[in-house]
């Protein structure tokens, strides 16, 4: 089972989900982790409300640091934000396969709820096609 280290900034909407997503869609294939370079402290509510929708459980997800991974050995990092991307991460210190995945941050939609709803769905559509191509 490959391991893999989803990191974000904020690890509060894209990375959370992807973890969750990847753990579902890749069962016995992989097994994902999630953090950030600066974690917000929070998940945000609509990243489980979005992966609920599609049958998905995040299991007891929270908002951490990547300094909670250093030294752990990783197959693949996958960068689902640009700035995650341009930061030196220290956890990298390994071979480990490197992918980024330019997510828009739904966190930052604003309006009605049903904006707030399409922009987590959207970034779900987006993780859930970069996986079944690039991984699945």
């Amino acid at each position: 089972m490959k391991q893999v280290l989803v990191l974000c900034t904020g690890n509060s909407c894209r990375s959370i989900m992807a973890e969750a997503m990847l753990n579902h869609f890749g069962k016995g294939q992989y097994h994902a982790v999630s953090a950030g370079s600066s974690p917000a402290g929070y998940v945000h509510p609509e990243s489980i409300a979005a992966l609920q929708r599609h049958g998905i459980e995040a299991v007891a997800p929270r908002s951490k640091s990547w300094d909670e991974f250093a030294g752990q050995p990783f197959e693949l990092v996958i960068t689902v934000c640009d700035q995650a991307a341009s930061e030196s991460c220290p956890v990298l210190l390994g071979a480990a396969k490197q992918l980024h995945w330019s997510i828009p941050d739904p966190a930052k939609a604003e309006g009605s709820e049903d904006t707030v709803r399409q922009a987590f769905e959207h970034a779900f559509e987006l993780l859930e096609a970069r996986m079944r191509k690039q991984l699945l």
